[in-house]
């Protein structure tokens, strides 16, 4: 690594509003939700709200807590399978991801009072730790583009934009790379790999030509990956009121840590050429880390000795986070340059300046029907107005937040789930379903989740095991600007977990 260097930039346009470029899938990878926790909450489908008596239900509605009889621990493992089938101009391609996680584990308190007098009869305290979301992805597309090329992502930063000037020629040939805020560092890098040529050869040219052939049938590939987590501690309170009036109250904070890794390659075996230029590959790395606060408060009310209905609030979460990018790019072009095949990379890390994630709040309703001890069906519905996530300082991402304002909507997530106990063991089952967060859900689709398991009690320990399948399509875009068109990808997750609890 030759140096860091610390980048400090004002806004200046929509989507380079800081540094390097933002996008609203940014803000919604922490905004959308996955179902995780452990296994008994997972089979059910998250279907906890009114529940409780889980770890894992705490997330769902607070007051949960002050349905378990006794002391109580549990740790759960999971094993997290993704497969992403992408289509692009035509062509089909899949990549897999596995990996094993120990994703929650937490422990929670009773304290009770007997005393007749006294109509708070029970408080419990807890703490637990989740993984909200694993964020270990690989996505793989590859096609004939019949009409844009890489080209046009680095001439939109040459020629300039609407509140940035063009890069002149001079700055091209002298700069060094670290020198450069990011949005002539990306004509910089275009200008190394030969993508562009200058109109004219003076030093304070700023408009430039493509160097890549113009008749279309560009071969393109695209490899992200993915690794990271989202995680969260919780402090949770609940108490109950004449065993009729259940409140609680969590305190979260968050915490992330994600590596991005995108390789853009581009071939033009299949053109005509007019240019030199063969191929050209450009690879970003980005590391985001950081972290967050949120709260949840939340009320279950029991309406009979059978049913129960439950209310909560999630705040939303604030992200305080911060951006690390490496780029490099390589091209294979004889005429261009006696070093040939080029690879520049600046070995440089930029660092960027902090900024903050506001997601959206969230409210879910929920109600329980208990058969005796025997068995129970429980429902969830939750709203969640995507349209008030934002970035921070709102100044510097006035268009990106306008533009999330206009385009996410109020979405709605559902949740059932069942659980029916025979002797020493219980038999789950779930269904969730989440409503995209766009309102033309093309972007980002609608998920369908699907979910069961079983358990087994041994008297004060009990393990559980689920199995849990999700899917949703989106587009995926190779570039954030110039090259957009987008990917269609359909992500199917299956995932084991296994709970171990203990009463003690």
């Amino acid at each position: 690594m030759k140096k860091f260097l610390i980048l400090i930039v004002v806004g200046l346009f929509f989507p380079t509003l800081q540094a390097q470029e933002t996008t609203p899938e940014d803000a919604l990878r922490y905004a959308v939700e996955n179902l995780t926790g452990s296994a008994r909450f997972r089979a059910m489908g998250g279907a906890f709200g009114a529940i409780g008596g889980d770890l894992s239900a705490i997330n769902q509605n607070p007051a949960g807590s002050i349905f378990f009889a006794n002391n109580f621990a549990t740790f759960t493992g999971s094993s997290y399978n993704s497969k992403n089938t992408s289509r692009y101009f035509g062509t089909t391609r899949s990549e897999n991801d596995s990996s094993l996680d120990i994703n929650q584990a937490g422990v929670v308190f009773v304290f009770k009072d007997n005393n007749p007098k006294n109509d708070w009869k029970k408080i419990t305290l807890a703490i637990n730790y989740e993984n909200n979301n694993n964020f270990d992805n690989n996505i793989y597309s590859a096609g004939i583009n019949p009409y844009n090329s890489i080209d046009k992502y680095f001439l939109r930063f040459a020629n300039g934009l609407p509140q940035e000037g063009g890069i002149t020629l001079e700055t091209l040939e002298n700069a060094f790379f670290e020198d450069l805020n990011f949005i002539d560092q990306q004509a910089f890098l275009g200008y190394q790999a030969y993508m562009f040529n200058p109109v004219s050869n003076t030093a304070q040219n700023s408009t430039y030509d493509t160097n890549v052939p113009t008749n279309g049938n560009y071969i393109q590939d695209n490899y992200t990956l993915s690794t990271g987590y989202d995680g969260k501690f919780t402090a949770n309170f609940a108490t109950a009121y004449k065993d009729k009036l259940f409140l609680g109250i969590n305190l979260n904070y968050h915490f992330t840590d994600i590596f991005k890794t995108t390789s853009v390659f581009e071939s033009y075996d299949t053109v005509d050429r007019t240019t030199g230029l063969k191929s050209v590959q450009f690879d970003t790395e980005t590391h985001t880390f950081g972290n967050g606060f949120s709260f949840n408060l939340g009320a279950i009310a029991k309406a009979t000795e059978s049913l129960r209905v439950g209310l909560a609030y999630q705040s939303p979460t604030w992200f305080r986070l911060v951006d690390e990018q490496r780029q490099a790019i390589f091209a294979n072009c004889p005429d261009c340059s006696t070093n040939n095949p080029i690879n520049f990379n600046p070995g440089v890390t930029m660092i960027y300046r902090p900024y903050t994630i506001q997601t959206p709040g969230k409210w879910t309703g929920s109600v329980v029907y208990l058969f005796g001890k025997r068995a129970l069906l429980s429902a969830d519905v939750s709203t969640k107005d995507y349209s008030n996530t934002k970035f921070k300082p709102q100044n510097d991402y006035t268009e990106l937040n306008s533009f999330m304002s206009n385009a996410l909507h109020d979405a709605i997530e559902v949740r059932l789930g069942g659980e029916y106990k025979y002797k020493e063991f219980s038999f789950r089952a779930g269904y969730r379903f989440d409503e995209s967060p766009y309102k033309v859900d093309q972007t980002f689709g609608d998920l369908t989740g699907y979910s069961g398991g079983l358990g087994y009690t041994f008297g004060d320990s009990r393990i559980d095991l689920a199995y849990s399948y999700e899917h949703r399509n989106f587009n995926y875009t190779f570039l954030s600007s110039g090259l957009t068109d987008p990917a269609r990808v359909s992500r199917y997750n299956n995932n084991v977990t296994v709970s171990y609890s203990m009463n003690f």
